[in-house]
């Protein structure tokens, strides 16, 4: 069974960075495309970056396009999330996510297995 958890939430000045991973265990890794979603306070869960499964090919919100980098190594199966110039709206707990299709898309429901997420809080 596919499992993942994710890793490097915290609490970040505005302005600053962070990087999140995402451990995967109990498959081959590089058959799934991999996502990043988030989910603010009373908000929907919503797409965040997505890479397809050797990494080729990524995709990205408009908020956030410029700013974070999804990328992954599939010799350690991890996924990652490298966000600079971080701001308040960025708040959320992520998930990582994996899909059986060849590219990560924007719809949860592509998306087969999640992580439990991680808190990021963009705060001064």
């Amino acid at each position: 069974q596919v499992q993942l958890v994710e890793f490097g939430g915290g609490l970040v000045q505005p302005g600053g960075s962070l990087r999140l991973s995402c451990a995967f265990s109990g498959g081959t890794f590089g058959n799934y495309a991999m996502g990043w979603f988030r989910q603010a306070p009373g908000k929907e869960r919503e797409f965040v970056a997505a890479i397809s499964r050797f990494g080729g090919t990524t995709s990205y919100a408009d908020s956030v396009k410029g700013r974070f980098t999804i990328v992954r190594d599939n010799d350690k199966n991890t996924l990652y999330l490298q966000m600079y110039n971080l701001n308040p709206e960025d708040t959320a707990v992520y998930y990582c996510a994996a899909s059986t299709a060849n590219f990560g898309t924007s719809y949860l429901k592509e998306y087969d297995y999640w992580g439990p997420g991680t808190q990021v809080t963009v705060s001064s």
